[in-house]
């Protein structure tokens, strides 16, 4: 049975962000994120039309955080102190000890190798702390900057793929 207990909720850090629970005064930011064109170019969701669709999304995240059905961490950096991205832990699974990792960054801060410490830390914490055995993630197959960076996380591609969205393709990482 994996360990989701998410209350207190786990602050990460590294050299560079801190991982911190979305908070409503980051609606603004997560509004950006969620109505960008080109960060959600590759994610089949319906894009935010105003600030009030970004709340909302907070409050609903952060009902799934308290009751441990996933983790989404605000990604914030240490240097200009404001939300730049996102990432989360969620489809948890106690029989085959896994879960899916997604994550979304600015434009203005990718190719920096954020997200590349920011998925670090957030691996290190599912396999330790949360106790998962395997990690997957499913990305459109165009989709070049998160297919670089799950090879630089040493995730393998996986030959499952997603039903709902065969342009999907899925990748796994394990210890």
């Amino acid at each position: 049975m994996l360990n989701r207990s998410f209350n207190p909720f786990p602050i990460l850090k590294t050299e560079r962000l801190i991982l911190r629970q979305l908070e409503i005064s980051d609606e603004q930011e997560i509004f950006v994120l969620r109505s960008d064109s080109e960060i959600n170019k590759y994610l089949d969701r319906p894009v935010s039309s105003s600030v009030k669709d970004a709340r909302n999304f907070i409050n609903k995240i952060n009902e799934f955080i308290s009751t441990n059905v996933a983790l989404y961490w605000a990604i914030n950096s240490i240097a200009n102190n404001g939300l730049i991205g996102t990432i989360c832990l969620y489809g948890f699974s106690d029989e085959n000890a896994s879960c899916e990792i997604g994550f979304e960054l600015l434009t203005d801060f990718q190719v920096r190798g954020i997200m590349q410490e920011a998925a670090e830390k957030v691996i290190d914490y599912a396999f330790k702390s949360i106790e998962v055995k395997k990690i997957e993630a499913f990305l459109h197959k165009d989709n070049q900057r998160s297919l670089q960076l799950l090879n630089k996380l040493s995730f393998i591609k996986s030959h499952k793929t997603d039903e709902t969205n065969p342009e999907l393709v899925g990748y796994y990482l394990t210890i």
